[in-house]
């Protein structure tokens, strides 16, 4: 007989759905793949007593209020709440969930922040000194308010504070910072079986960009570049040279690298570096072969190469990275 894991989600007006049903549905999920192991019993503490209206204008009920919330708790999760404003979207902090926050944490195992949750983790003085990450539409906010605050913009999820405090990109992040809650707790065995449950293309790891490489560039107006940055990610170990490029695309090198740029915003040399760093990265994250294996998978040929690249974009090493980011059974 084990006891159950307390998760307790703080939910208030116009907080983001997502970032409190995608939590609670993957600790859902966690125990009814691994029925055997210690489960999660997932609350909702609100201010007030009754319905609780959502950005989406769903309700949710509270079944803790604030006050009522008391003795251990094994994960404190903290969403958060949005304005738009003229400027673009600012992250709402609410002094009297701050002022909770505050209090609670010190009762809780961990606290995890999802998306612009981060920005009352900050405020309650939780990340003072500490790596954090938050939506990418409010980091330089976060950053403003917050110079004690080392905001990253880029990665799915930071841990930080021993391992205590984490905080987690936006929107559909919360699932990846959940997931890797229960990898933590229970295994990664267990977590690839939840997202396999949630139907998940791929399990992201927290040095994952909150871009991937494609996302990240402006859309392009031809569907000839499209077809070929698609091509590019499924023949990262090919012959991606700038010749080779425009020998696909029937165009002059000159010409070819002139279109690529104005289409994607860079060239398609550093495009393609950007790739496969990119892919590079996630078999550190996720794999424990050698690097000259993840230099040649990713196509960068060797763990020289590879080291080359990752220098230049990320400032760090390969395996300074994978001792950073990798998670492991627990």
């Amino acid at each position: 007989m084990f006891v159950a894991r307390r998760v307790v989600i703080a939910v208030f007006p116009d907080v983001d759905l997502l970032d409190v049903t995608g939590p609670a549905e993957v600790f859902s999920l966690a125990n009814r793949v691994a029925p055997g192991k210690a489960g999660y019993e997932v609350r909702l503490a609100g201010p007030a007593a009754g319905e609780v209206r959502t950005s989406a204008g769903v309700r949710l009920v509270a079944d803790l209020l604030f006050d009522g919330v008391d003795g251990g708790i094994d994960t404190l999760v903290v969403p958060g709440a949005v304005d738009m404003t003229e400027r673009g979207p600012r992250a709402r902090v609410d002094p009297g969930i701050v002022a909770w926050v505050r209090a609670t944490a010190p009762r809780a195992r961990r606290v995890a922040s999802v998306c612009v949750g981060a920005h009352v983790l900050a405020a309650a003085g939780l990340l003072d000194g500490r790596s954090a990450t938050t939506h990418w539409s409010t980091a330089a906010q976060l950053a403003a308010d917050h110079p004690e605050v080392a905001v990253d913009p880029d990665p799915i999820f930071v841990r930080s504070g021993n391992g205590r405090l984490w905080t987690g990109a936006g929107i559909s992040a919360c699932l990846d910072l959940a997931l890797a809650l229960v990898a933590e707790d229970l295994g990664e065995d267990t977590a690839l079986a939840v997202a396999r449950q949630l139907v998940m293309y791929l399990k992201r790891q927290g040095g994952q960009s909150q871009f991937s490489v494609p996302l990240s560039r402006p859309p392009s107006a031809s569907r000839a570049i499209d077809d070929l940055l698609l091509w590019i990610a499924e023949h990262l170990d090919a012959d991606l040279s700038v010749e080779a490029l425009a020998d696909r695309m029937c165009l002059s090198t000159r010409h070819f690298a002139r279109v690529f740029k104005q289409e994607t915003g860079t060239g398609p040399a550093a495009y393609v570096e950007a790739a496969r760093v990119e892919a590079a990265r996630r078999l550190l994250e996720t794999t424990d072969e050698p690097l000259d294996r993840v230099a040649a998978a990713a196509g960068l040929g060797s763990a020289e190469t590879l080291h080359r690249a990752f220098r230049r974009r990320l400032a760090t090493t390969p395996a300074a990275y994978r001792r950073r980011f990798r998670v492991r059974a627990a």
